[in-house]
């Protein structure tokens, strides 16, 4: 026995380091996890006595304050009732013992099962405490007994709401003098030793003020930081291409405003006769002279060459279709191409041709019709 309370000391104070790690105090106060219980039951010696024969009522009181949901700290007072005392010597009252004395208790569920957030049903209590103990006498030799007394032993507790808690509560209590035994020195003797069977009805008041948590993984905690420096330098990312989103989105704005706010290139229809105007077609986004073409510039050359004092004037023009400033410089480009080739290919003289680009045509209603240099003869 004086083993199993030295343990469930130590165990009292190792709890209270741990529970450290696992619980979270919410507004913590001096009022809260406090308990007032009435204890009733009977008492015998432990040895040297009939167990049953001498067994007598005992009833008591103690006020108990939970520090953490596996260690509390309380006090108690137990006084045992008879006409005569176990040694045959009469008592003066009709209590034969007191004891008064202070104690720990360890929750041995939330001590080695974790503390749940909640009260449960049904846990056990190791107890350890110590105290002052009297025994009354009253005959002609006897004397009444003070002494320094341990106590040990455990609670079966049900909890039938988060308030009330009963409680079966056997235990051991020592009187560790030398009194009427052949020793010369306090100690834990089985013979000067009583068991206490009492059965406890508690009222918990002021709230838990305990709530359960689950202690962090720091290495979870780190791979949390490092996704979280990820996604920063995502968004960062994210920032810069809408940005550059923007300003392309800001920069096509103005372009179609400037396209809507220029003015359009009005061309002039050609009305000459047609005897004297040729056509050279182009294909589409070209300036290119294709060779079912090359008979139309043969025969402006041809006339050019038979009528020295003629002069042709070569007009480009492009389809609406695409860009419009790229159709302005392709129409110039097809005027440019007739007239290189009357020079280049022909031998007639620049002087005599005139070549300017006309930008889009509205001479055709076939769209690609208009993809075509015009080139009138002018004698």
């Amino acid at each position: 026995m004086k083993k199993i309370a030295l343990i469930a000391l130590i165990a009292a104070a190792g709890a209270m380091n741990a529970q450290a790690e696992k619980v979270a105090y919410w507004n913590p106060s001096f009022g809260q996890n406090w308990s007032l219980g009435v204890d009733g039951g009977v008492t015998t010696p432990l040895h040297g006595h009939a167990f049953f024969g001498s067994m007598r009522g005992a009833a008591g009181l103690h006020l108990q304050k939970q520090l953490t949901p596996t260690f509390a700290l309380g006090v108690e007072g137990i006084a045992s009732f008879n006409t005569s005392s176990w040694g045959g010597v009469k008592s003066s009252t009709v209590v034969d013992n007191t004891y008064v004395g202070a104690y720990g208790a360890v929750n041995l569920f939330n001590l080695f099962g974790g503390y749940q957030g909640k009260f449960r049903p049904f846990d056990i209590e190791a107890v350890a405490g110590a105290g002052w103990g009297h025994d009354y006498y009253n005959d002609a030799v006897g004397k009444d007994h003070n002494y320094f007394a341990t106590k040990a032993g455990l609670n079966f507790n049900f909890r039938p709401s988060e308030k009330v808690t009963i409680s079966i509560k056997p235990s051991v209590v020592y009187d560790m003098s030398d009194a009427r035994i052949s020793q010369t020195s306090a100690g834990y003797n089985i013979n000067n030793a009583r068991f206490d069977c009492m059965v406890g009805v508690t009222y918990n008041f002021g709230g838990s003020g305990f709530d359960a948590v689950t202690p962090y993984n720091q290495a979870e905690v780190d791979a949390l930081n490092a996704r979280i420096n990820d996604l920063r330098v995502e968004n960062d990312a994210a920032v810069a291409a809408l940005a550059a989103s923007q300003a392309q989105s800001a920069a096509l704005a103005a372009d179609l405003a400037a396209c809507q706010n220029r003015k359009p290139t009005v061309v002039k229809e050609v009305t000459n006769n047609l005897n004297s105007v040729r056509y050279v077609f182009y294909k589409v986004g070209s300036s290119k002279i294709t060779a079912d073409q090359q008979p139309n510039i043969e025969m402006i050359a041809a006339y050019l060459k038979k009528h020295p004092k003629s002069k042709v004037v070569v007009k480009g023009y492009a389809s609406p279709e695409g860009n419009l400033d790229f159709n302005i410089k392709l129409a110039a480009a097809r005027a440019e191409s007739v007239k290189t080739e009357l020079v280049k290919k022909y031998g007639i003289s620049e002087s005599r041709i005139t070549a300017e680009g006309e930008g889009i045509g509205k001479m055709f209603t076939e769209e690609s019709w208009n993809r075509v240099s015009i080139c009138t003869i002018e004698e």
